[in-house]
């Protein structure tokens, strides 16, 4: 008897790091731990650029949506990994796991064209500065924003409704901690050719696209700097892009060295622990290296948490009058 579509009642298995039960409390602690210090940078990242009307720019419109953006990609595996420890669980159903898979591919997608339109921006900013404020009006930039977000909505959907068409038979095992697109495609006992050619595709115009266009402009950017004179000017120019280049150069080097090794060797547990680099580790850092980099963000995060320290000191004095 072949292969049935029984996808209805199938659960996947997250085989997720490691088996030991002993280093379970370890690996709950330390996801736990960037999992917060994710959650809690970059709420810190919007609510200073929202309050401060100095970073009402297009550069930080981007970045608070960067930001935002960072939050889900990290919600949408952390925290069932984290239950699925506390509760000694492998198991995510297969609803689960096509929304989780269709969620990640979404907010990749979007962290990817996000960085790639405040490319565009520095690029603006330093090679056309007398247009700046002409070329990057308030409505272009929430044009590029709902493209953004339309394309990748479309492009999730895409590779969902592909692996539905696939028929799963027993080997349920996902050697990863969240279902990962080409992991659950690789557990089918259909064929999987369309689902390659769609991943293949995919990979080329919305990931090979935007870095072709990041490198141009960074290209033009530098050739830019380069003419000008003094290194003071050059400096300033500079550290404009150094935050945003940084952030770039994390995610795709760390994404990129993913995907070129488990093309390389056949060891799923290190592709897993690697993932984490640009699941996990990369949305972690960029509120750091856009405040510590970044004066206006570090004065502006000042402010606000003067307010709020303000704010509390007053609430305790009440409280504490007879």
């Amino acid at each position: 008897m072949g292969p049935q579509n029984d996808t209805w009642i199938i659960e996947f298995l997250l085989l997720g790091f490691s088996e030991v039960p002993e280093l379970q409390p370890l690996v709950f602690g330390l996801f736990l731990s960037m999992y917060l210090v994710t959650v809690l940078g970059n709420l810190l990242i919007i609510l200073a650029i929202v309050s401060d009307a100095h970073l009402h720019t297009p550069m930080y419109f981007f970045l608070s949506n960067l930001s935002f953006v960072d939050i889900c990609f990290t919600s949408t595996t952390v925290p069932k990994m984290l239950v699925n420890i506390q509760t000694h669980s492998q198991a995510i159903t297969y609803a689960g796991c096509i929304a989780q898979m269709q969620l990640f591919v979404l907010f990749s997608g979007l962290d990817i064209l996000l960085l790639t339109t405040m490319a565009y921006d520095r690029f603006v900013a330093i090679c056309h500065p007398l247009h700046y404020k002409v070329i990057m009006s308030p409505r272009l930039c929430v044009q590029l924003v709902l493209v953004s977000w339309i394309t990748n909505v479309l492009h999730s959907m895409l590779q969902s409704l592909t692996v539905l068409q696939l028929s799963f038979c027993t080997d349920l095992e996902i050697p990863h901690f969240f279902c990962e697109l080409n992991q659950v495609v690789h557990r089918a006992c259909s064929d999987t050719f369309l689902n390659d050619v769609v991943m293949y595709i995919a990979a080329v115009v919305l990931a090979g696209c935007p870095l072709a266009g990041i490198l141009y402009s960074y290209s033009r950017i530098v050739s830019s700097i380069c003419a000008i004179s003094s290194a003071q000017g050059k400096y300033k120019a500079f550290s404009t892009c150094a935050s945003h280049l940084s952030v770039v150069s994390l995610f795709y080097s760390t994404s990129l060295g993913v995907y070129l090794s488990s093309a390389v060797t056949q060891n799923s547990c290190s592709t897993a622990t690697a993932s984490v680099m640009y699941s996990v580790v990369t949305p972690m850092l960029n509120p750091f290296i856009y405040s510590l980099r970044n004066k206006d963000v570090k004065s502006a995060l000042g402010r606000l948490l003067g307010r709020e320290a303000l704010g509390t000191s007053m609430v305790l004095r009440l409280k504490t009058r007879p």
